[in-house]
């Protein structure tokens, strides 16, 4: 027995570390699997060409909100999986060993600091932006197993960066419920383009503003910080995308093919535009947030129909009609996050302008609507959302996080009523920002007054002055998944059935005259110093 175990072929430390790494993902029997059906049995690796095949990215069919799309973006998307594969996965004489196809998934979708993901991801695009034959504006310098960069971007190197993000994500989304058949589109992104460029470099006129006309300098150090505090979950499709299709290259008959079939119609421009809330706009929010929030706004960015429906939107001034009572009505009962994205339009302030400027304003809550004379929440953050992206979440100073209060229902004397409508952030009298009970107006004052949210300006040139402005549309769309939209169905369900059994009346307890109160009445005139039974 001794004999038989000196025998035994000893592991190599590398391929423990490897294996001990890709197990800590939980991903290292689906490795298993999806290797032992790449690999080539006579030189018991993965061909460098099978494995270029996996990631490619090229797509003939797409649809798009912007007709501003680069042609070296496209060249991009045909280079980006051969990047990958030459970056990552090192080739020996018979191609991908077992032991360098796990260090190779290990450095993109390892447990490893959101920083580190997110250099890897730069790295991946300079490299591809080179081998398209694109100016490399960056330098990488490892010291010490940490890669440190230095350079800057253009914005329109931006625009085709978070364009890249998003198709991975869109990828790795739709591929899981339209399989092979799936096309690509690509959503406007504008404004988180320009969230990037302004929060990083100078910028004039933002209201019309042309994304590849822009000149400026992205330093990338700059550019790093705000993707880390902006938009956090950015890397993460870049890992969902690997590992997606790793899992997935064994089911495909062709790699190349896969991606550019037309079987699935994409949904036309106008019905994709039809909502406030964008795909691409959904999508910057989701960048914002982990966990089960990110899953449901995702579905929104890269699973929406193209009916005009969604499950997820529970209130639509335009659809369902304006005013709280209404917004009340298809909002009560739904008892989880939430987003509010208000849609106005106010004067140009600048110069004596008599300009009309548009502009669009979101609140994400972490807890449904109630009906109060105070403000409540647990949570939340508020968002500039068109036409520059913030982000400005909860300080921790103050829990004025939502204000919703409803006229009472019984009509009595208010010495200091309060104010009817939604507010967000601020204090009574000086929200950050109020909806009035018409959804006809919203008035948005400076952060100055808020310590609940972060400062920042909601739209751009804001000011310090109280803007009221006329609302367009009003939107209203749940995250909590379908476990709370069971329960407001059951909510509303139930007030359904107390309504109607309110509405009936009982006849047979006025079936005798003794027992009416018309005859009660008739007694207590004729005879009001009677002893009655009330009274014995």
């Amino acid at each position: 027995m001794g004999a038989s175990t000196s025998m035994e072929k000893k592991v190599p430390d590398d391929q423990k570390e490897a294996e001990a790494l890709a197990a800590s993902t939980g991903a290292l029997p689906q490795l298993q699997s999806a290797f032992s059906k790449l690999v080539d049995p006579q030189t018991n690796a993965i061909p460098f060409e099978s494995l270029q095949k996996c990631f490619f990215l090229g797509y003939k069919n797409r649809a798009q909100e912007t007709s501003a799309v680069p042609e070296s973006f496209l060249a991009i998307l045909d280079h980006v999986g051969l990047t990958i594969a030459e970056l990552f996965f090192i080739t020996e004489k018979g191609g991908v060993t077992w032991v360098e196809f796990l260090k190779g998934y290990n450095k993109c979708c390892g447990k490893v600091s959101a920083s580190v993901l997110l250099n890897t991801l730069i790295r991946v695009f300079d490299a591809t932006m080179v081998k398209v034959a694109l100016p490399s504006k960056l330098e990488f310098t490892s010291h010490e197993d940490e890669l440190k960069i230095s350079g800057f971007l253009l914005p329109s190197d931006v625009l085709m960066l978070l364009w890249m993000c998003w198709t991975m994500s869109w990828d790795s989304s739709t591929f899981k419920v339209l399989g092979s058949n799936s096309n690509l589109f690509l959503p406007d992104i504008n404004n988180l383009v320009l969230s990037s460029v302004t929060s990083c470099a100078e910028v004039g006129n933002i209201w019309d503003c042309n994304i590849l006309d822009l000149a400026v300098e992205v330093p990338i150090g700059k550019f790093l910080t705000w993707a880390v505090k902006s938009v956090p979950s950015l890397p993460d499709g870049f890992s969902r995308f690997v590992h997606a299709r790793i899992l997935q290259a064994p089911t495909r008959e062709d790699g190349v093919e896969s991606s550019s079939s037309s079987a699935v119609d994409i949904a036309s421009a106008e019905t994709l535009n039809s909502y406030v809330l964008t795909r691409g706009t959904a999508w910057a929010v989701s960048l914002t947030q982990r966990g089960g929030i990110r899953e449901e706004i995702s579905k929104v960015c890269f699973l929406s129909s193209g009916d005009g429906n969604h499950e997820h939107l529970l209130y639509r001034s335009s659809l369902h009609g304006r005013g709280l009572n209404r917004f009340w009505s298809n909002v009560e009962g739904y008892q989880g996050p939430s987003f509010v994205v208000v849609h106005a339009v106010s004067g140009d302030t600048r110069d004596d302008s008599t300009n009309e400027l548009k502009w669009t304003v979101g609140v994400l809550t972490f807890q449904g609507f109630e009906n109060r004379d105070l403000f409540y929440g647990t949570g939340g953050n508020i968002y500039a959302l068109s036409p520059v992206f913030h982000v400005y979440p909860a300080t921790g100073k103050e829990k004025n996080f939502v204000y919703s209060h409803l006229h009472p229902s019984a009509r009595v004397y208010e010495p200091h009523p309060k104010p009817v409508g939604i507010a967000f952030g601020g204090s009574t009298g000086n929200e950050r920002m109020f909806i009035d009970e018409d959804f006809a107006r919203v008035t948005v004052r400076h952060h100055v007054v808020d310590k609940t949210y972060q400062p920042g300006p909601l739209f751009p040139d804001q000011g310090f002055l109280p803007v009221e402005a006329s609302i367009l549309e009003v939107e209203v769309w749940g995250f909590g998944g379908s476990m709370a939209k069971e329960i407001q169905n059951s909510y509303k369900k139930r007030e359904e059935l107390f309504t109607e059994q309110r509405r009936k009346v009982d006849l047979k307890t006025f079936a005798s005259w003794e027992d009416s109160p018309e005859k009660m009445m008739l007694d207590m005139m004729s005879d009001p110093n009677a002893v009655r039974r009330e009274d014995r």
